[in-house]
Parts: C-alpha cells; structure tokens; sequence
C-alpha cells in the first residue's frame, strides 16, 4: 500500500522485466518504418520520438511501439509479448533497403520511474528530464525517454544489462520507493491506459484500440492503411476501448459481457480494484451507441462509461 501511495502521490521505480528493444539502423531505416507503422517516423528529428502500431494487411493490431529518434538510429520499445514478433515482421519486409536490426532485449534493463513527483525524482539522482512525450536524452550509457507505463507522469531509464545493479542502487539511494507490477497495473487502470498483450491483441482493428496519438491519416501508405482510411471514411467499426468505472468490489475477469437493458453493450479486457477510489476499474471495448456516462450492468453490479484519457502530445512536429 505504502508503494502504491508513492505511486499515486509522490513517485515510485519498477523495472520493466523483458521490456523489447529493438535497434534499426542503416540509411533506409526512417523510410522503412515510415512504411511499416501508422505514424509519421520521417517527421522524426533526433532526440524526439512517437507512439505508433504495427498492422496486418487486414488492419488488424500486431503490436505497439514508442519509437526514439537519435543521432544514428531508432529504437524501438515494445512489450515483452511482441519484441520478438516485431522484430521477425519487420525483418521479413527489408529486402534490397540498407537497413539493419539488432534485439537489444536480452542486453538492456528498463527501469520506470512514474508518478507526480516523477521530475523531481530524476532530478534528484541527476538524470536528464526531457521535456515533450516520447522525448529521449542520452545518460552516459543509458537513454532517458519522457514516457509512462501507467498514464501518470513517468519517465523510462533504459540502460546496459550490466548497469543493472548500479542503477538500482542509485534509484534507491535516493529514497525513491520501489513499486511492484500490481501496483503498476492498479495506476494505469486507473488512468485509462491500455496494455497490449491485455487490452489490445491482434483480434482489433486500429480504431477499436482508440488510441488516436498512434495514427497519422496523412502520411501516405503504410502496411494495413487501407484498412485504417477505410474505417475513417465510412465510421465502420462497432466498438471501442474505454475506461470503466465499476460499482464493486471484486474487479470483474477478462471476458466478463456487460448489457444495456439485456443487449450487449460491452466486454472487459482487464480490471482491477483500486483502493483509493474505493471501487474497481476496467478497460473494456464498449458498443458505439454508449457513450461516457452511460450505465451499463456488470454481472449484478453496475458500471459507467468514463471519457477517454487526453493523450500526450509529442510537440513540436506533428506525429498524430
């Protein structure tokens, strides 16, 4: 309880086990991904970055990234369920282009400092602040990227496996409390914030995910952009992820079908209790036709439809 606190009021460290990496270099690496993920990667100047999906042909979601422009290449991150499945997508695709992949997963830690206090805390052990989202700065060895695994204000450390240990005692040094993964997953419901690997999978369309700072609709062609213009033009999807505000004290399990007046109206991706708001909250995809403040039933409870969080903006260049 008292990391949690820390998380929610102050600023609390985890590490990010299996976090993907995934270094792409080489002349023809800003192109390539430009063709390959939803965002405008060619906009892209050194020290700025971009959230961004891989599709299928079929539009369909295969994984998330935040992408770091530095200097001499752009790394990927990514969870610990796609790194590899990414790597091997985007692999299949350089042919004749001078480009160049390297899985720095099993090679790099990633520490996640998140929470109000999260600035301060890494000015306290003197790292760099940058200071727009997905922003990345060199730290010696280690990049410092202003981005957030919970929704809260947030900053990833990634840095060389054998800083590890190091790292950590820094972190801790400097009073700053250390969180675990539930805590973690508690905030981010909380905020909103999807995951891929619970929230969103390969099963939903570009759209449905909602996540709208991961789309560019004027960059030109891009692997499944036919799809994602279509569902721009005619509004054809029947569904979206949206936050939930329950009513009880068990969060409901992934799957759970909700109803408005008997029909389906929703179905939950994942869920927790949250202790400072006294109730559980849930991701969930919701029918179109509700809309936030609707009030749907949750097996006997019942459950509100909550806005979508106001997605971080990475000024200055236009990446949305």
């Amino acid at each position: 309880m008292k990391a949690y606190r820390a998380l929610r009021e102050g600023a609390a460290w985890l590490e990010l086990a299996g976090r993907g990496k995934i270094r792409v270099t080489g002349e023809d690496r800003a192109r390539l991904l430009h063709a390959m993920t939803t965002n405008h990667v060619q906009g892209l100047q050194p020290g700025e970055g971009c959230y961004a999906f891989f599709l299928n042909a079929q539009g369909r979601i295969l994984g998330d990234v935040s992408i770091f422009c530095r200097s001499d290449h752009f790394l990927l991150d990514t969870e610990p369920e796609t790194a590899r499945k990414l790597y091997e997508h985007l692999d299949k695709y350089i042919i004749v282009d001078d480009v160049v992949l390297e899985d720095l997963t099993p090679s790099t830690t990633t520490i996640a400092i998140e929470g109000p206090r999260a600035f301060a805390a890494l000015v306290q052990i003197g790292a760099p602040t940058p200071p727009a989202p997905y922003a990345s700065e060199q730290w010696g060895a280690r990049l410092v990227a202003n981005l957030s695994y919970t929704g809260s204000p947030g900053y990833f450390i990634m840095a060389p496996a054998e800083e590890r240990a190091s790292l950590m005692e820094q972190i801790e040094s400097a009073g700053i409390e250390a969180a675990d993964e539930e805590a973690f997953r508690v905030v981010r419901l909380e905020h909103g914030k999807p995951r891929y690997g619970e929230d969103m999978s390969e099963r939903y369309l570009a759209q449905e995910a909602n996540q709208m700072h991961a789309l560019h609709f004027s960059k030109g062609c891009y692997l499944g952009q036919e799809i994602v213009e279509r569902v721009r033009s005619r509004a054809q999807i029947h569904r979206r992820l949206l936050p939930l505000s329950i009513d009880a004290d068990q969060p409901p399990a992934a799957g759970t079908k909700l109803t408005k007046n008997g029909a389906p109206a929703a179905e939950i991706t994942s869920a927790a209790f949250s202790p400072a708001l006294g109730h559980a909250v849930a991701l969930a995809y919701v029918r179109t036709e509700y809309k936030p403040g609707d009030v749907l039933s949750c097996d006997g409870a019942t459950a509100t439809v909550l806005a979508s969080p106001q997605a971080p903006k990475s000024e200055p260049i236009n990446c949305h």
